[in-house]
């Protein structure tokens, strides 16, 4: 039973009958949820087109108004008020507490949809940089999957590029790989730890060493050409640095349905370069393949003061870059290559990429090519999701002490270390899964209440708070909640209960919780039309402290009169329910003690 569905085919009957176009039909949740939980504002706008006054518009739809689940109000100057009826909100209680899906609705067009988050790149550690695509795009994900769409997660690792071939640079020139060029001579071991100091150190020279540039350019060719022993190199260093970081999405509840990187898309390179070519869409600049993406009034030239400096434009829109002068592949390449590769495979009908929002240029060139080539069809929806930065207190970019970039590992160890003191002052020490579990969604719930494109401020004593809008608060409440019906002997008959038509909503608390469920429920489809988990966050911490008000002012468990006390805890059930399947689409776990 979806009561905001039932409302707003009541006016569209009305309006059907009244002769106004169901274009002006507006029903929201009330401003003034004191007096009501619906309203409709079309009176004004009808009035317009009518030449009357919205309130006799307002009274002409009120009077050709099914009521059967609502008590309706006119309220000057032309607002339509909806009161819901307490046995509609019951009949919608009991409805949600017996389905599986708590009654949430599905897509009424579902698509097949590919998510690209993640993004680590091989050969570097994670850092906080990398904390909020795999946090937004699973929870986007799993968003995606409930409301009926087909998801591909791909974390679609950075395996190709130039660190590859700085990377097996630095560690020949320290030794590391001297066994594979001369089999007189042994490697030596290589760990994540070594990639951690190696990468740093090649990083650098390649700014002050020409050279050293050069032969890392050239490795990274042989690497992509495949040529040994630079390819088995290039594998081992891959294999090391994949285990890590699976284990760190891993902790953060991250979980994926392919693990490709750039090199999986590299055999379909020379595919889509071929592709440009044979529809004249290339040219070449200064020895290198490129593809002219610019728009009228885009991509101006900027008169050199000196030949050899490079080309600058006036407006950010460079061309696509297909070949370096090299032959090897670039990044623009192989993400171009990917979509191919993508729509050979599943041929979605949209793709979303969760990136770092300074990269929104380079999506919105390698999406106009695609479209130019006919790699993507006019009706696939290339979608850039970009987020802002991750800042400590001071509103700087979150950073250690000594000024350096954090790691992901110690950020994960740092929302540990504070959910691990909350638990100490509850009397629960030792529980390292329960101090994980409440520190990644102390730090999710943080993060996903902001929407996507904004920077926002890492707070770990704010996040780990048990009080407040927090994750921590939601799970305490789950907790509260698995602990009472625990208390009641209920926890096995959870069938039972969900069965019986049990809740009847009686008081202004309960009538609380109801609307503030039919809020969280609808409040999936508001995150999914914003690709932003916010309004699902706010909605659910709404009906958590709804809940909680209820809990404060009711005996449920000494309440004498059966029937009342089985409606409490049939309605307590349900909260938890919802409360769960809110928290599973955030990818945080809800404990069963706290």
């Amino acid at each position: 039973m979806n009561i905001k569905k039932i409302l707003y085919k009541a006016l569209e009957d009305s309006f059907l009958h009244c002769d106004y176009s169901f274009d002006d039909i507006t029903l929201t949740f009330s401003n003034r949820p004191e007096e009501a939980d619906f309203q409709c504002n079309s009176a004004f706008a009808i009035a317009k087109k009518v030449h009357t006054s919205p309130e006799v518009v307002a009274n002409s739809i009120i009077a050709n108004l099914n009521q059967d689940v609502a008590d309706v109000s006119f309220a000057k100057p032309g607002f339509i008020n909806f009161k819901i009826k307490d046995e509609a909100l019951s009949k919608a209680l009991n409805e949600a507490l017996a389905n599986e899906r708590l009654c949430l609705d599905e897509l009424e067009e579902k698509e097949t949809v590919v998510m690209d988050y993640g993004g680590a790149n091989v050969a570097k550690e994670l850092h906080v940089g990398h904390l909020r695509s795999p946090v937004i795009g699973e929870s986007l994900a799993r968003l995606h999957k409930i409301l009926g769409n087909k998801v591909i997660t791909d974390t679609h690792l950075g395996d190709w590029g130039l660190q590859m071939g700085l990377t097996i640079a630095q560690l020949k020139d320290d030794g590391y790989i001297d066994g594979y060029f001369d089999p007189s001579k042994k490697n030596k071991e290589i760990t994540l730890d070594t990639l951690n100091e190696e990468y740093p150190k090649a990083s650098r020279r390649k700014n002050e060493e020409e050279d050293f540039r050069k032969k890392a350019e050239e490795y990274t060719k042989l690497i992509q050409d495949k040529v040994e022993p630079y390819w088995t190199v290039y594998q081992e260093i891959r294999e090391i640095s994949v285990k890590r970081i699976k284990a760190n999405y891993e902790n953060l509840g991250c979980f994926f349905d392919l693990w490709y990187g750039e090199s999986n898309a590299a055999e379909y390179v020379d595919t889509v370069v071929k592709m440009f070519v044979d529809k004249g869409l290339t040219r070449e600049h200064e020895g290198a393949i490129v593809v002219d993406v610019a728009r009228e009034g885009e991509n101006i030239p900027i008169e050199k003061k000196n030949p050899d400096d490079p080309q600058l434009y006036k407006n950010p829109m460079p061309p696509v870059f297909l070949k370096k002068s090299n032959g090897a592949d670039v990044y623009d390449t192989t993400d171009i290559a990917t979509i191919y590769q993508r729509n050979q495979d599943y041929n979605p009908d949209r793709m979303i990429y969760v990136v770092d929002k300074r990269q929104a240029s380079h999506f919105e060139k390698c999406f106009r090519a695609v479209k130019m080539a006919g790699i993507s069809e006019a009706s696939q929806k290339l979608e850039f999701l970009g987020f802002g930065t991750v800042n400590g207190k001071d509103g700087k970019a979150f950073k250690t002490r000594s000024g350096d970039t954090i790691k992901l590992e110690d950020i994960i160890n740092l929302i540990s270390d504070g959910a691990r003191k909350k638990l100490a002052e509850n009397g629960i020490v030792d529980n390292e899964k329960l101090a994980l579990q409440i520190g990644v969604a102390a730090m999710k719930f943080g993060d996903l209440s902001n929407a996507p494109s904004k920077d926002y401020i890492f707070d770990i004593d704010k996040f780990s708070s048990f009080e407040g809008k927090t994750g921590p608060y939601i799970q305490y409440t789950g907790a509260r909640l698995n602990s009472l019906l625990s208390k009641a002997e209920m926890t096995d008959k959870f069938d039972y209960l969900s069965s019986l038509n049990l809740i009847d909503v009686a008081d202004e608390n309960q009538r609380k919780i109801a609307v503030s469920f039919i809020k969280l429920q609808e409040s999936y489809f508001t995150a999914y039309k914003e690709s932003s988990l916010s309004a699902l966050c706010t909605a659910l911490f709404d009906f958590a402290s709804s809940f909680s008000k209820f809990y404060n002012d009711t005996r449920i468990l000494t309440e004498k009169q059966e029937t009342k006390k089985n409606s409490y805890l049939a309605l307590c059930l349900l909260i938890l329910k919802a409360i769960k399947q809110a928290a599973s689409v955030l990818a945080f776990e809800i404990p069963e003690k706290m």
